[in-house]
């Protein structure tokens, strides 16, 4: 929808950071709510601010869209070719008065919001995390050369294969869970949990992040050890209520199966591809490991990492041409 370098990628990206970064500041009115009308620390204003500038810019793509598909300048006739507006739009068309482009904007604000920086702040800890702790990311990287091996690159039938990878994410969940109060919930109806009386329609929020490191759960809590679900049946698909970065239940993120997919994908990928190295003046003792919380778990200073190939030029040389 966007060009990577474009300048509405660039504005797309910065409302959708504002959008993170306000939506996990505490809100007086949501405690005193007769303030709601003051706005006292302007949170609805600057929402609005910037989801007007998001629903804009999606918006004015979905038009240039219909433009061109009007014009029969689509770039996607081959059905296999389509992305997913392409599909929207023509299941716009067969619907109808029931699914209108003011159904396909919110939508696709809801797939990229929850779908981007979730995923990318996942990596982004794992790959620091990896840099952190070498002798991880060597255990990981010799797995990876026992199942893919050092003449290709790694596909996503691979996966399935790499135990110690799926050990290293869920360890990157636990310690730092894309969502950390993961979303609101509230209470239908009167009741009881744990004990606790829970007024109806009151606002719960699950602290996910306290869950992963709580010590009476996990043994050195603080510690980033994947060995500890190596041969651990704990899950994060909301069987295990030790490990919900996803939720658990009906609230659930409807995008886990992708996520689980392409978040392994991804850094299999670049552990496969590369070594990784900090630039000269940083070690792994003074690493900048500060979390900077919002709605999802960013890190407190973007990583900033050297990698150096570990497969055949010719491999990377095939990626781009």
């Amino acid at each position: 929808m966007f060009g990577r370098d474009s300048q509405t990628a660039e504005e797309f990206k910065e409302a959708v950071t504002k959008l993170m970064v306000i939506g996990g500041k505490p809100n007086l009115v949501n405690y005193f709510p007769f303030l709601r009308i003051l706005d006292p620390q302007g949170v609805s204003r600057d929402v609005i601010k910037y989801m007007g500038i998001v629903f804009g810019l999606l918006d004015r793509s979905v038009e240039a869209r219909l433009q061109r598909r009007k014009e029969g300048r689509t770039e996607h006739s081959d059905a296999k070719a389509k992305d997913f507006l392409d599909i929207l739009l023509d299941y716009r068309s067969e619907s109808g008065e029931r699914f209108t482009k003011k159904d396909i904007i919110p939508f696709l604000y809801d797939l990229l919001i929850a779908g981007t920086e979730t995923n990318s702040s996942t990596i982004e800890w794992t790959i620091a995390e990896a840099i952190r702790n070498p002798r991880i990311m060597k255990k990981a990287q010799a797995e990876l050369e026992e199942v893919v091996g050092k003449d290709r690159r790694v596909e996503e039938s691979d996966i399935d294969r790499l135990p110690y990878l799926h050990a290293v994410v869920r360890e990157v969940f636990r310690l730092h869970p894309p969502v950390p109060l993961l979303l609101p919930h509230g209470a239908e109806s009167r009741c009881e949990v744990a004990g606790y009386m829970i007024p109806k329609d009151t606002q719960v929020l699950v602290n996910a992040w306290a869950i992963g490191r709580d010590p009476t759960i996990w043994d050195e809590p603080s510690e980033f050890k994947p060995e500890r679900f190596v041969e651990s049946e704990l899950e994060y698909r909301g069987q295990n209520f030790e490990l919900i970065p996803s939720g658990a239940g009906r609230r659930i993120c409807p995008g886990l199966p992708l996520a689980h997919r392409m978040v392994h994908v991804v850094i299999a990928s670049l552990l496969h591809s590369f070594n990784w190295s900090l630039p000269d003046g940083i070690t792994a003792d003074n690493m900048d490991m500060t979390e900077k919380f919002g709605i999802t778990l960013q890190r407190g200073s973007p990583l900033i990492a050297v990698p150096s190939p570990r497969l055949p030029a010719h491999l990377f040389n095939d990626q781009y041409h």
